[in-house]
């Protein structure tokens, strides 16, 4: 896997970062003191949640010859003080079998970043030597190429509406 590197210039909570070769950004929303640009850190680990699980979910149908259509999931997470809470709710365009949801739900709870967060990591902090401060200038282009690559101006909205039941 990739490393992440994240850069927080002086402006607000606007972060350009990158993983392997893709520029990604966060920021916090507005109501919270950020410019609303990008994702907020937990939309990014929902994102990744969803991902993983869609992206599971079509390799282990696929290995079985089933086919699933497409496949939609929505991930809602909510936080006190003492837990989080994750709701994941996951469609698909193919009519399946009683067994076949069955399963699928099964493999859902097996994904990899699934068992990450139920597991928990180990995360050690190190702190290193000083870098030189970019620029203000090449931090918002930074940012700004981060942006055009997460929502590319040109691309549809992909986003399916919850349907109510």
């Amino acid at each position: 896997m990739p490393t992440i590197k994240a850069t927080l210039g002086s402006a607000d909570f606007a972060v350009a970062m990158t993983a392997g070769p893709h520029n990604i950004a966060a920021d916090e929303p507005v109501a919270r003191g950020g410019g609303g640009t990008a994702p907020g850190p937990f939309d990014l680990v929902m994102s990744g949640l969803a991902a993983c699980t869609i992206i599971t979910l079509r390799m282990y149908a696929a290995r079985k010859g089933w086919e699933l259509g497409t496949i939609h999931a929505e991930i809602e997470h909510s936080r006190t003080a003492k837990d989080n809470h994750i709701l994941r709710h996951l469609r698909f365009g193919a009519e399946l079998t009683p067994d076949q949801i069955a399963r699928l739900a099964e493999i859902a709870e097996k994904t990899p970043v699934t068992l990450a967060l139920k597991q928990g990591s180990v995360i050690e902090t190190h702190i290193l030597p000083s870098l030189p401060d970019e620029t203000p200038e090449h931090l918002d282009e930074r940012l700004d190429e981060a942006l055009e690559e997460s929502f590319p101006a040109s691309d549809p909205i992909s986003v399916s509406p919850r349907e109510t039941e």
